[in-house]
């Protein structure tokens, strides 16, 4: 017997069952499936690469990717100029090749032999020359900036569309090479990059929108030249882009040192490729490693922890053209 909150005595009756409704839970999920047949897992992952590259052995080939709508995009522009001041920053910035759209030099300034060389180059360029007061350069340049009296103005940079940067790489019957940088925010990095790519026979850069660096005047200069010659992209989201290569055909390497695929030994070099490297502390992030084809490493000493992101892409972009030429010779 027991009493309900209202005094009232009630017999407890018998405990009723589940009704067979935990059965399902008591029979388990069945055989876990293998390795290779998971698509998160890396042999997943290996298994798909090696079935997209059969297949792309069998005649497919790269696609222009299809935009909803079918209307074009447009370059994107970054908002802000870029001031290059000191005589050897700017002299180096101009010897480089750096789009600069006005030269400012201080009045009656002294005349050295890197002043000689800004004036000649500008006037070769056809850069328009402003000669203005001292107190004006200190204002431009800013109170921790040391301008010795010269000045440079470098335009936004005009980013191109990576699809379309992709679609004209197929319309010339290339075989796309492409680089993504995911999370690099120095700006030295992106032109070194830029260096490497353009002399390796690569098609372009892709930068994400957020969190990375863009087409500054310091990385026009350390392209040496090179970014003049070869498209910056900008992705307004990053792994978005990636799956549109994907399904263009284009096969998606990420580099990392613990990867599972050695450089020397890529199979996948040969193919339609983007080569995705991440930041020398974070390294790729989760998204985008979760839709490479396959994670390479660059065998190096066990003592050097890592490689600055410039050298792994340039390592990089040689083994895949030396691969690429001794594929073509072999033809």
């Amino acid at each position: 017997m027991s009493t309900n909150s209202r005094g009232n005595r009630s017999k407890k009756g018998p405990t009723k069952g589940t009704g067979g409704n935990g059965r399902k839970s008591l029979e388990g999920r069945g055989n876990t499936p293998r390795a290779e047949d998971r698509s998160w897992h890396v042999a997943g992952k290996r298994k798909a690469a090696k079935e997209r590259l059969e297949a792309a052995r069998g005649g497919s080939k790269p696609r222009p990717a299809q935009r909803e709508g079918g209307a074009p995009r447009r370059a994107r522009t970054d908002d802000s100029t870029e001031l290059v001041t000191g005589r050897n920053s700017v002299v180096e910035a101009l010897r480089a090749g750096i789009p600069a759209t006005t030269l400012y030099v201080a009045a009656r300034g002294e005349m050295d032999e890197r002043v000689k060389e800004i004036f000649k180059i500008a006037t070769e360029r056809k850069i328009p020359i402003l000669e203005v007061m001292r107190p004006e350069l200190d204002r431009m340049a800013g109170r921790d900036a040391v301008h010795q009296g010269v000045i440079i103005k470098v335009p936004a940079y005009t980013y191109a569309d990576p699809m379309e940067e992709l679609d004209r790489a197929i319309q010339r019957r290339r075989n796309p090479l492409f680089v993504a940088l995911d999370g690099i925010t120095d700006p030295r990095n992106l032109g070194a990059i830029v260096r490497s790519v353009a002399a390796f026979g690569g098609d372009g850069i892709i930068v994400p929108q957020r969190r990375s660096v863009g087409m500054t005047a310091s990385a026009w200069k350390t392209s040496a030249g090179a970014a003049s010659r070869l498209p910056v992209s900008m992705a307004s989201n990053l792994t978005a882009t990636i799956k549109a290569y994907k399904k263009a055909g284009v096969f998606v390497i990420g580099l990392d040192g613990d990867g599972d695929v050695s450089l020397p030994s890529l199979e996948l070099a040969t193919s339609p490729l983007l080569v995705v490297v991440g930041s020398e502390g974070k390294g790729l992030s989760r998204l985008v490693t979760e839709h490479c084809d396959a994670i390479v490493s660059i065998p190096i000493d066990g003592a050097t922890e890592s490689l600055n992101a410039g050298i792994a892409t340039s390592i990089t972009m040689y083994e895949v053209s030396k691969l690429r030429a001794a594929k073509r010779a072999a033809k």
